[in-house]
Formats: structure tokens, sequence, C-alpha cells
């Protein structure tokens, strides 16, 4: 009797004990949030865009992001290899632009160089009026992290299949302190995950319990969740079913509508691109080989490789599918031997990778388009 009453305070004695613990820690880390999302505001304030470039970016006079004379290279001496060619293109605020090529072509090179995964060789990247690339203070890395998101392409790869989906999502703004105490940091995950598509209870369950578009969303979730301004979205698509994708791109879209976000788009199928995007760049052996509007592109394609990727999108009428003739890009058939060729505006807004012959060539063969549709 006597050895039951004692166990049973010892028992009582241990719950109090780690009571009285727990709420200590919970105390001790509520003020060490408190002095880390005080010191993180402070860093912030030290990373200040002017009003009147904000004002020109919001009005599409000046680029949210430009890549300047952008190369990357890896490898070193006689192995060095180049998977991005001196490449420059402006992308302004709420618009898609889409990068399209072939797989190797340097699409997801650039996707990473954006979010400072890939180092330049040489070039620039500008977002907001200010240089990302290179070496960076922690104020301005932070700048870019809070800014600048990425979707990636796998959705199985790119999920720390050992954390539960309230970790994945929130680790963003758990790092950065974007929340006052743990009930707002799980508000915000829940509402992530609701705007996707799923549902609160999913936030204890592992990646390995979700379906290939499942684990896409959540990918989304972890990128919206930290407001950015600029999403790189690398082939969000590729590895889903054609039902997901239409899914998945709706979800895109929406966002941008709701939020103003920019994005980056990666794919290598024009005919998922031309539905999404504002403009279309053709990426080719890491240079960009043609440029325009995504109406102003698939109305008049003039550069050889974009030809070629327009004739492999698949026709939906199974006799024309069967009867029509792929076209194969040669690069051979270009002579830069004597002049090398640079990116020149054919049309307002359109533009291709030539030559003076070569240009030339292309005017004549945009005569001949306007005459046919005329």
């Amino acid at each position: 009797m006597i050895k039951k009453v004692f166990m049973r305070l010892i028992y009582f004695v241990k719950n109090d004990v780690r009571y009285f613990f727990k709420k200590i820690n919970s105390m001790f880390r509520n003020k060490i949030d408190q002095y880390q999302r005080a010191k993180l505001q402070l860093e912030d304030a030290k990373i200040q865009i002017d009003p009147e470039l904000e004002r020109k970016i919001d009005n599409k006079e000046l680029p949210i992001l430009s890549l300047k004379n952008v190369t990357i290279t890896f490898g070193s001496g006689k192995k060095v290899f180049k998977a991005v060619d001196d490449v420059s293109l402006d992308i302004y605020k709420g618009e898609t632009f889409s990068l399209v090529g072939e797989s190797g072509s340097g699409k997801t090179t650039i996707g990473k160089a954006i979010v400072r995964i890939n180092p330049l060789t040489s070039g620039e990247i500008i977002y907001k009026g200010r240089r990302i690339s290179g070496k960076l203070s922690k104020y301005e890395d932070r700048f870019v992290i809070r800014n600048i998101q990425m979707i990636f392409q796998d959705p199985a790869a790119s999920l720390n299949e050992r954390a539960t989906i309230d970790y994945i999502v929130s680790e963003g703004i758990y790092n950065f302190k974007l929340y006052e105490n743990e009930k707002e940091r799980v508000r915000k995950t829940e509402e992530a995950l609701i705007s996707v598509g799923l549902l609160p209870e999913h936030l204890t369950r592992y990646p390995h319990e979700f379906s290939g578009g499942q684990r896409q969303r959540i990918g989304i979730a972890r990128s919206i969740i930290m407001e950015p301004q600029f999403i790189v979205a690398d082939e969000p698509i590729s590895a889903l079913d054609v039902s997901i994708r239409a899914q998945v791109l709706n979800l895109l879209k929406k966002f941008q509508i709701e939020r103003g976000i920019t994005y980056l788009f990666i794919a290598h199928d024009l005919s998922v691109v031309r539905f999404i995007s504002d403009r279309i760049g053709v990426i080719y052996k890491g240079k960009i080989v043609e440029l325009a509007e995504s109406e102003e592109l698939f109305s008049y394609p003039l550069h050889p490789y974009t030809i070629s990727l327009m004739s492999a999108i698949p026709i939906p009428d199974p006799i024309l599918e069967k009867n029509k003739k792929l076209i194969v890009y040669d690069p051979s058939i270009h002579d830069y031997s004597e002049e090398k060729p640079r990116l020149r505006e054919i049309r307002k807004g359109h533009f291709i990778l030539a030559n003076s012959k070569e240009f030339i060539e292309y005017q004549k063969k945009l005569e001949s388009i306007n005459t046919n549709q005329a």
C-alpha cells in the first residue's frame, strides 16, 4: 500500500517537473524568437529599394530582373564545358517569361543561377536594380531568398522524405521568422496548403504518402508561403500526368493574378508554354536563338531551331499527326566563319540570333510570311 502511494507520488512529481521545464523551454523559445525576429527586421531594413525605381518596375518601364552577358561554365582546363553562353534578357513584373529548348540547352542552369545555386563565370544578374550574382552580404543574400523562390522539376527528389509536410512547407518562414508565434506559423502553413488544394490534416504526413501531383503542390506551397515576387518554375509539370498538368498550370496562373508574381517558366514543350507565356525565349546550346511575344513567335517563327521545335508539337488529329513532317535542326547550315551572330531585332520585340547575311535572309522570309498571310 505504501509502495503504491509512493509510486503515485513520484508519478505526479515527474509530471509536474516535466510540465515546469516544458513551460520554461517555451518561454525561452518565445524570447529567442522575438529577439531573432527583431534582429532580422533590422537587417531587412538595411536593404531598401528606391521608391522611384519601384514605380518604374511596377509600370514596366524597367525590368524586375535582368541577365546581362551571363556565361556559366563547368569544369576547368581542357575539360571546361560552357553551359550558358553570353545570355542577356529582361523580365518585367507580372509577366510569365518562358525559356524553351531541348534537354541540356542550359534552361535549368540559368534558373539555378538566378536563385544563386550556380555561380556565374562572367556577366551579372540584376534584380530590382541590385546585383544579386557573385559575392553578397548576408543582408543581400536574405533579400534574394526572401524575394526569389524556385519550384523544382522533380517533386519527389526536391522534398525531404524524412520530414513532415508541416516542416517542409514552413521551413522558410521559420528561418526568416515571418510569424509572431507558433499559432500564426501553423495558420500560415495551413493556409498555404489549402491555397494549393490540399488539406490541413496533411501537415503530419510525409512526402511518400502523396502522389506526384500532390508533391508538386507541396513544392508550390513551400514557395508561395514566403510571399516572393519572382518564382523560377523549372519544368514544374514535366513529371506529371496530362490531367494534373492543367491543374498545376491553373494554380500558377491563379497566384500570378492574386499576388502579382513574376515567373520564369522553364519547359521543353512549346505547346504548353504557348498558353501560359507572355514572352518566349528559345535557347539552344546555351544561346538564346529567338525571343518574342508568345503569339508573335508562333505566327512568325524564323530561326530553323524554333521551326524544328514547332514541328515536334503533337497534333490532336491522328491523320494529320501521321502525315506530319518532322524538321530536324542542323546547326551546320550556319556559316559564322566571317562574322559572329548576335541577337538582332527584326520586328518590335522580336529578336533573332543572326549575322548580317542571315538577318537579310530572315527579313525576306518574314516578308514572304506576311504576303502569304495577306
